[in-house]
């Protein structure tokens, strides 16, 4: 299996901060397609409404100023047929693969059920969460931990967020505290609601780009206030032995596995060891391979277990 290595200059500015901005990973006649499957089902979108579902405390910064307008959010995008084609394609897009091999390692999978945020301007935005140090309790958060371990960048659950709206400086949108990865303390409360809003840092994208950030980044996101529509589309993913969502028990959806390259099946396989048969996504997207024990050891545990694998 062939790897292409990212830039240093990236690999450094992951560990620095804790994201990455790949620019450009789809082109503006990309986007467009991908945003006309959106309208043909923006109204399926299910609004943010009720108390129990919002993000923000009320009042504070973070929880914008429009009157009835709340964050929607759009599932099964990856079961839309011919309109989810380039979502199919950004599970295993060339110009990604080798961010995940080295962010998450080969064998790197798909956690979550994937899924759109669309937002009008006034809506709100999220208080900061995640951190391999938790927000609010300071503990050890094993979940969604980012550790750097001789020279190897380690992520328990890597988010992948792709514009597809260009995100101006003040627009709003995802934010970050830079650095936050590597903390060692809870986060001031003050900074969780953006009243103190000083080291909250929202990145600058145009449509097309993606931001790769460790769930171990403390982030949350900033009221939307351009008069634009936001849209992005948020993907997370996990080493190959690692899992925090469930959604791929027993199976992921049938609509979504149909029309899938072997590739893009590989990272929907469930969590397990690398060695034990296991396919990996290669550098090209038509590169898959299968790694494997020696015969006379898995017909040994065939004989003690009776099964495939122990």
């Amino acid at each position: 299996m062939s790897t292409n290595n990212i830039s240093l200059k990236d690999k450094y500015l992951f560990d620095l901060n804790g994201y990455v901005v790949v620019r450009n990973v789809f082109s503006a006649e990309e986007v467009s397609e991908i945003n006309v499957g959106i309208d043909k089902r923006a109204s399926e979108a299910k609004a943010r409404s009720q108390k129990e579902l919002r993000n923000t405390k009320e009042n504070t910064p973070l929880a914008g100023a429009g009157v009835g307008e709340f964050r929607k959010d759009l599932g099964r995008i990856l079961e839309w047929g011919e309109d989810s084609a380039h979502f199919r394609k950004f599970l295993n897009h060339p110009k990604l693969v080798p961010y995940f091999h080295e962010f998450i390692g080969p064998g790197y999978r798909m956690d979550h059920h994937p899924f759109l945020i669309i937002q009008e301007k006034g809506s709100e935005g999220f208080a900061l969460h995640g951190g391999t140090c938790d927000v609010v309790s300071g503990g050890y958060n094993p979940h969604l931990a980012y550790t750097c371990f001789n020279g190897h960048i380690h992520n328990q659950l890597l988010a992948a967020s792709i514009a597809l709206v260009d995100h101006n400086a003040g627009d709003g949108g995802l934010c970050v505290v830079r650095g936050s990865h590597k903390s060692n303390f809870a986060v001031p409360p003050d900074m969780i609601d953006g009243i103190d809003s000083e080291f909250l840092y929202q990145p600058v994208t145009r449509a097309g780009d993606v931001i790769l950030f460790s769930e171990g980044t403390v982030h949350g996101a900033k009221a939307w206030t351009a008069d634009h529509q936001r849209r992005v589309a948020l993907f997370r993913f996990s080493p190959a032995t690692v899992s925090y969502g469930r959604s791929y028990y027993p199976s992921w959806p049938q609509e979504m596995l149909s029309e899938l390259t072997e590739g893009q099946k590989a990272v929907l396989e469930p969590p397990y060891a690398t060695r034990l048969d296991r396919p990996i996504q290669g550098s090209s997207a038509d590169e898959v391979t299968v790694l494997s024990r020696s015969d006379p050891k898995k017909a040994f545990d065939k004989e003690v277990f009776k099964t495939g694998y122990f």
